[in-house]
């Protein structure tokens, strides 16, 4: 099996054991003349998923102090609540399992002197997660090359080489340097290239949901990679070295209030960066937000005018 294809690979199984359970249910209900069986399977798991979130949203909201004046309100956490569970299920049981390889790499001919763009996603996630960005990069004619970042549970070091190897394809066709967008994890593992590679060059790098101070919810997970991103870490500690990020390239980090993944939610952004909020907006959902890709998109074009 092609390395970039394990989390693909995980999250078949796990869509396909769900879509067998519930055939399973139905077939049974139907035997036995329990007509409730499929609806009630297809209800516990969705109460489940439902559950799921609603705890990590408790968690969130919990994260902050009572008279803080950014905590959001129950209705900008509700509001999140229902859009994650709306945005994260396509991602992650259609487009990263059966859709990951749908939208190859665009680095066409004319690519040269444009500025190309680098899309490195988060953890259990792979190159899928992009697909309506790079529909809308290949019709904007912005050359770019999306990453699937493996082992799934490794070292967040360990996925420096595919960053690396990416910015070279994009550099070589472009005769420019990249811009990196990066999600979450993501760029944590950008962050950590440019620290160990001192000869890496980037246009820029815009990171979404970015744990660079760490995440609480990273205590309650298993995994290398997961335990690097915990508060605290002596990782993310070397991460902030005297060759910080932003003495390295220009930088763009959009944070939420409503992050349920990233909290407290100031951990997702970093100092000296261009810090952009985007309010009452769920973790997954960061990716797709009009104002991320927007700004993405004029970057690129702003690049290619002053070129």
């Amino acid at each position: 099996m092609h390395a970039r294809n394990v989390l693909a690979r995980i999250q078949q199984i796990i869509v396909l054991t769900l879509f067998g359970g519930a055939v399973a249910a139905f077939i049974v209900g139907a035997q036995w003349g329990h007509a409730w069986t499929g609806p009630g399977f297809v209800v516990l798991v969705v109460t489940g998923y439902v559950g799921v979130l609603g705890i990590e949203f408790w968690l969130l909201s919990r994260s902050y102090a009572r008279d803080d004046a950014e905590r959001p309100r129950i209705g900008q956490l509700l509001r999140a609540w229902a859009i994650e569970m709306l945005v994260a299920p396509r991602a992650f049981l259609w487009q990263q399992p059966f859709r990951s390889a749908s939208e190859p790499d665009h680095l066409p001919v004319d690519a040269r002197g444009k500025v190309g763009v680098v899309l490195v996603h988060g953890f259990f996630c792979n190159r899928g997660l992009w697909n309506p960005w790079l529909r809308r990069l290949r019709a904007a004619g912005v050359p770019f090359v999306a990453v699937s970042l493996e082992p799934v549970f490794g070292s967040i070091d360990d996925y420096g080489a595919s960053v690396a190897a990416a910015a070279a394809a994009v550099e070589h066709a472009t005769g420019r340097p990249p811009l990196v967008v990066a999600h979450s994890m993501g760029g944590l593992a950008t962050r950590a290239w440019l620290r160990r590679d001192a000869g890496a060059r980037l246009h820029g790098l815009v990171t979404i949901a970015t744990p660079h101070a760490g995440t609480r919810l990273a205590g309650h997970g298993r995994g290398r990679n997961v335990e690097q991103m915990r508060q605290g870490s002596a990782w993310l500690a070397d991460l902030q070295g005297p060759d910080a990020t932003t003495t390295r390239t220009n930088v763009v980090c959009f944070w939420s209030d409503c992050d349920n993944i990233v909290f407290p939610t100031r951990s997702a952004t970093l100092p000296g960066a261009d810090n952009r909020h985007l309010p009452a907006t769920p973790h997954v959902a960061m990716v797709f937000h009009p104002a991320v890709i927007g700004e993405v998109l004029r970057a690129t074009a702003a690049a290619g005018t002053a070129r």
